[in-house]
């Protein structure tokens, strides 16, 4: 009796972790329409950390969400650049803009201060374990040995495809663009975030 009763509930943990790894595969990238998980975390501008909250920032009008691989690596580098030239045009639209990466805030503070990356024109946040990534359907690759960054440090955090979001100021997701996906390059993502604020 107690082996047939072992061998049941052994059955119902395997479909149940069976249901949650198949959650887990099935989870798909948010898409136009949907609301947007908001989330607070660590963020840096200029070289501060400071606590970011976005729905604090969508009080103020809409946001630009974007989500890179890695600070100091080539396309990323010239994406923090893109935006940070043309902050000001996302500022007079009323756009905040937010990066997301597994940065650590070390990292993020030298970053977001650098004049040839984000220029401390905009806040660049921390999402080490991808859980903030993980709420928009985006999943974080894991770290592999013996990448270096542009300076030639050791990458040790996994990385965050690529991916921008444009959410309107009542939470919803109005745009969303990938580089796997859509086959743009970083700075298109700018330019094309740029474009969708200015209409809303």
């Amino acid at each position: 009796m107690f082996r047939k009763y072992f061998y049941l509930s052994f059955l119902i943990f395997s479909f149940s972790l069976l249901t949650i790894r198949s959650g887990f595969a099935q989870s798909k990238m948010l898409s136009k329409g949907d609301a947007a998980p908001v989330f607070a975390t660590q963020a840096s501008l200029a070289g501060s950390a400071f606590d970011f909250s976005l729905k604090k920032a969508l009080a103020k009008g809409p946001v630009v969400v974007y989500f890179y691989p890695s600070a100091y690596t080539g396309g990323c580098d010239l994406e923090a650049h893109t935006f940070a030239e043309l902050k000001d045009k996302f500022t007079a639209a009323g756009a905040t803009i937010i990066g997301v990466s597994a940065d650590d805030i070390r990292r993020l503070n030298a970053f977001s201060s650098d004049p040839a990356y984000c220029a401390g024109k905009f806040p660049v946040a921390s999402d080490p374990g991808g859980k903030i990534a993980a709420t928009y359907g985006l999943t974080l690759t894991p770290p592999k040995s013996g990448i270096k960054d542009v300076r030639g440090q050791d990458l040790t955090h996994g990385f965050i495809p690529r991916t921008t979001f444009v959410i309107d100021k009542k939470g919803k997701i109005v745009a969303v663009f990938s580089s796997e996906a859509d086959h743009i390059s970083p700075a298109d993502h700018v330019n094309k975030a740029l474009s969708i604020v200015k209409g809303l």
